[in-house]
This record gives C-alpha cells, structure tokens and sequence, in this order.
C-alpha cells in the first residue's frame, strides 16, 4: 500500500498465535479458566509443549503419593505422611516432558506397617516429589518411615517414634514437608504435612497440606493418628478408633497426595490403617 508514507508490507508477516503469541501443548486432562489453561495429570503421560508464546511462564504444581496409616491391636497405629509437594514457576521450551504420578502407599496386614507412598516426577526438568512415609506401628515398634512428609509415631503398647519429612527443593521448584508427630504418649501420631509437622494441637492430628496459587486447592495434608487424629486438611485420612470393634483408618484422598489414617483398638481384632492417596502434577499457562 502507498501514498500514505508507509509500505505496509515493511512490517513483515504477523507472529503466530503459537510463535509470539500464547504457548499451546498437550497432555493430561485440560481445562481452561479465564485465560489460563490447566493440563492435569492423575496418572503418569506425557505433556507437550508444541509452541511458546511471548510468555514462556508455566506454574507447576507436583505432588507425590501419601504413606499409608498403620493398624494396630491394643496399640495405637501412626498417621501416614503427606506426600512430599512441589510448586514454582518456570520458563519452560517447546518439548515433551515426561510425567510420573505417584500411587498412595498401601496399607498392611494387621499389626504391620503399610507402604510408604511413590514419587511424582517430571523429566527434563528433573523435579522429584517424594513420596510420604508409612506411620509407625506401636505394637511392633516399628518407626514411622521417613519421606516427603514422615509418617507419625506410634504409641500405648510401646512408643515408636515418627520420621522425618526429606522434600527438598528439585527442578527449579520450591519444596515443602515436614516431620511426622513423635511425642511418644497413649495417643498416636499424625503424619506430616506440607505446611506443618503432624500433632501440632498435640492430639494426634494429621499436618495441614499447602494450598496452591494456581487454583486455590490444599494438598498434601497428613494422616491423622489412631485413637482420636483428625486428618490435616489437603487429603490426610481421619485415624480410627474403637473399644470392642474393628474398623480401619480413613484413606487419604486421591490426587492430593494425603496420608492414610492410623488404628486403634483395646480389645484386639483386624483394624487396618488407610491407603495413603495418589499424587498429581498440574501445569498452568495462559493460552489467550
């Protein structure tokens, strides 16, 4: 075009929607709110970036599997630890990043611990999530297990300490866990949490988890001790008690990385701690 003092073909072609514009990729369940999009992984896959926009920001969120409670007969079975939680902000490139979603750990056979939880990872960026610890079993004395966030202890028949919470940060995302409760009393002890070790109020209860920036979720709470342990908000598992009936830990919730409840009964039988509650891995960008 002339006769205005320009040549509009001097200003070359227009950037794509995909090259200067908004980033685009793939994978997971995806869902849009406002100008944002959410790639959500419950299970392991892959996520793709096919093109960078002018922003190359992508929040990450990155939670590992929950440890699971553990049951116990005329004692007092520890909390499972939250698994260990991951978040932080990245100028990430257009290339697949492989994702590993953590299972919960499972819980045991009565008397015996239950497993601790599994790692969440993204590749490329090399960012682990560590799993929760299982809760301590005051009937065998066996200790809660370390972890993301460490299992509680165990307590009445003998006291069994609560483990440590090892989530460092990984990949370039802050980390966040914390001890299982180990006050060595009657009561058992809540696993750690995201935010907070368990037993803070001193009665068993499950650290709280971390609610996360990018929508406003809690993640990561502790299980809550046998007898009377409340589970920490973010997915952590209620303890279970009864006098003259079996009956098992709550399990933590599925895809907040919660730790399974702890048991407790006086008179014997088959009480069981809970499941500990999987993992998820969730980026976040704008895509308009």
């Amino acid at each position: 075009m002339t006769g205005f003092g320009y040549n509009v073909s001097g200003f070359g072609s227009f950037p794509s929607r995909g090259g200067g514009g908004f980033t685009e990729a793939t994978g997971g369940t995806v869902t849009t709110s406002g100008d944002y999009k959410f790639h959500t992984f419950t299970s392991s896959g892959t996520f793709e970036i096919t093109a960078i926009g002018a922003d190359a920001n992508v929040d990450i969120l990155c939670v590992a599997g929950g440890g699971a409670g553990s049951g116990s007969n005329d004692s007092n079975g520890g909390g499972g630890g939250a698994g260990g939680y991951l978040e932080g902000s990245l100028d990430l490139s257009a290339t697949t990043y492989s994702v590993t979603v953590g299972a919960g750990g499972a819980k045991g056979n009565q008397n015996n611990v239950g497993a601790s939880g599994a790692n969440s990872v993204i590749g490329t960026i090399n960012a682990t999530a560590i799993g929760g610890g299982f809760g301590a079993s005051g009937r065998l004395s066996t200790t809660g297990a370390d972890g993301g966030s460490g299992g509680g202890g165990g307590g009445f028949f003998t006291d069994a300490a609560g483990g440590s919470g090892t989530q460092g940060n990984s990949g370039g995302l802050t980390g966040y866990g914390n001890n299982g409760g180990s006050l060595g009393s009657y009561v058992a002890d809540g696993g750690g949490g995201a935010s907070e070790a368990g037993n803070t109020d001193s009665n068993g209860h499950g650290g709280d988890g971390r609610s996360w920036s990018g929508n406003s979720t809690t993640y990561a709470g502790g299980g809550g001790g046998g007898y009377s342990g409340t589970g920490g908000t973010g997915g952590g598992g209620n303890g279970y008690q009864s006098i003259n009936s079996a009956g098992n830990g709550d399990n933590g919730t599925a895809n907040l990385g919660g730790g399974g409840g702890g048991s407790y009964q006086a008179n014997g039988g088959a009480n069981l701690g809970g499941n500990g509650g999987s993992g998820v891995v969730i980026f976040k960008y704008q895509y308009q």
